[in-house]
């Protein structure tokens, strides 16, 4: 049976305002019914009202090291018993770099703070090199791309869905046949995948090798990574 754990907390809420898309619950309640009771390193960007520290707490496993960050030091009288409560700027490298050392790597980071563009894109450049490998780092909110008021616009080249579809060539770039206008990039080796959906992106992190191509026939088994290196193919065999 599908766990519900996302979906009916908002039913078991205390005093703490929690704020979230409906759907992004329906969603976690999907991508993360694995991680369940998993302790794990997670650090969480925007606290407000503080209604998601015990969602958190209580889905993921107690020996958990639970980190959240605000830039508002308010929020300091928001942190639970078990957790640690940061206060900084998403969009400060020397921020998230402090962070990073002190409290990664990280299996799950949740970026729900500022919502502009310039602090999404921010502190996933810093922080995606802090997430451990199998992690996922996770975008709430990235319908501001589309709002002047926040730095985006409709294909406005420094939004960060621009960004994200950005990294989808880079993931994809083992494949290039332009070695000067697109050459392989670091992220090939470290972007396992990405997944849009409404207002969220999930990119998942898996270190791997060059892909290979394998064929197989009476239990005989070849690998070849010709496909990455030959130039002007016309055909994929």
């Amino acid at each position: 049976m599908a766990t519900r754990y996302f979906r009916d907390f908002p039913a078991r809420t205390g005093d703490r305002m929690l704020f979230k898309m409906e759907h992004y619950l329906e969603l976690y309640d999907e991508l993360l019914a694995g991680w369940q009771g998993r302790d794990i390193r997670f650090l969480e960007i925007g606290i407000y009202k503080g209604g998601s520290l015990p969602m958190w707490q209580g889905f993921l496993g107690p020996k958990s090291r639970l980190v959240f960050c605000d830039i508002d030091p308010a929020c300091c009288a928001l942190a639970l018993p078990g957790t640690v409560v940061e206060i900084g700027d998403q969009a400060d490298p020397a921020f998230l770099q402090r962070i990073g050392q002190a409290h990664g790597p990280f299996d799950l980071i949740v970026d729900d703070g500022g919502h502009k563009m310039h602090q999404q894109i921010t502190s996933f450049r810093h922080l995606w090199p802090r997430l451990a490998d199998r992690g996922l780092y996770i975008v709430e909110d990235v319908h501001t791309s589309y709002w002047p008021g926040f730095g985006g616009g409709f294909r406005a080249p420094a939004s960060f869905i621009e960004f994200a579809k950005d990294l989808i060539d880079r993931m994809h770039s083992w494949y290039t046949e332009d070695d000067e206008r697109f050459p392989l990039h670091p992220l090939a080796r470290e972007i396992g995948g990405i997944r849009f959906h409404d207002s969220l992106v999930v990119i998942e992190k898996r270190l791997k090798a060059p892909p290979v191509a394998l064929t197989a026939q009476n239990g005989q088994v070849g690998r070849s990574r010709r496909m990455l290196e030959v130039r002007g193919r016309r055909s994929i065999f």
